[in-house]
């Protein structure tokens, strides 16, 4: 019997995206399970085990202070030496919508200079609305492994109030860019940056997603787990639906990279 990655989807009081985003990647080839991170706190569960940590979508502590804010001061404060050990040993980190904002919050998202503090942010829409649409991406850079095999423009779904990218100065930006971090780009179907709706909450630079130095921690606000079947499209009775511009490929990457590195 093959062996598959073992993929754990953390789950904490909020978040809403777990059940998809597990058969996401057991449609994709993994064996995932849902990891209360109390169950982490607690001991009574460990990561050792797992190759894939996923911080899924979702209202953690209902945002009550800002997006993914209290998860991450709980992270930071009951785990974050067990989280950067599962990080050191080569292992990868994807944080989907919520799971963009604590990654970010934790420092963990974009670490420039190797430094876990908090230099980006996601804050409130251009529109002071939520935002739930279907959006283009377009690759930005081939240093994460999660993009490997996509090729052309992404067409996957956003689901959020707070998605704006900010930097905390031009110059966290432009090393951003320099280090080739800027992953995910939101652009028009002709593959242009442009603004509203194509960028739909407003982000300087139209940024999407960031990985960090490695490129094994991904941050994305878009949601690949919402765009693993073709019948998941708004077009699939009309237009070939290819793999390569849906959010299974980014599952699949790390998924494949676990097989040949960690297994």
């Amino acid at each position: 019997m093959v062996k598959k990655p073992e993929v754990a989807v953390l789950k904490s009081s909020g978040t809403n995206c777990d059940e998809e985003t597990k058969i996401a990647f057991e449609l994709a080839g993994g064996n995932a399970k849902i990891v209360h991170t109390q169950e982490l706190y607690a001991k009574k569960k460990s990561l050792d085990s797992y190759h894939i940590v996923v911080f899924p979508g979702g209202f953690s502590y209902g945002d009550d202070i800002a997006a993914g804010k209290v998860w991450a001061t709980e992270i930071k404060h009951f785990f974050i030496e067990k989280l950067e050990k599962f990080i050191k040993e080569g292992k990868l980190v994807l944080g989907i919508c919520n799971g963009f904002q604590v990654l970010a919050k934790l420092g963990l998202l974009p670490a420039l200079d190797c430094k876990m503090e908090q230099s980006v942010s996601l804050i409130f829409n251009d529109s002071a609305r939520y935002e739930d649409r279907w959006v283009y991406l377009k690759k930005s850079s081939k240093k994460s492994i999660f993009v490997k095999d996509l090729d052309g423009l992404l067409y996957i779904p956003v689901a959020h109030a707070e998605g704006k990218f900010i930097t905390k100065d031009d110059g966290t930006l432009a090393q951003l860019f320099e280090n080739n971090q800027v992953v995910f780009q939101y652009v028009n179907k002709d593959g242009h940056l442009n603004g509203y709706p194509a960028n739909p909450n407003g982000s300087i630079g139209n940024i999407a997603g960031i990985c960090d130095r490695t490129g094994r921690i991904l941050g994305m606000m878009p949601h690949p787990e919402r765009a693993v079947l073709k019948t998941h499209y708004p077009n699939w009775r009309r237009n070939r639906i290819k793999e390569r511009i849906m959010g299974v490929t980014i599952i699949k990457n790390a998924l494949n990279y676990a097989k040949k590195t960690l297994l």
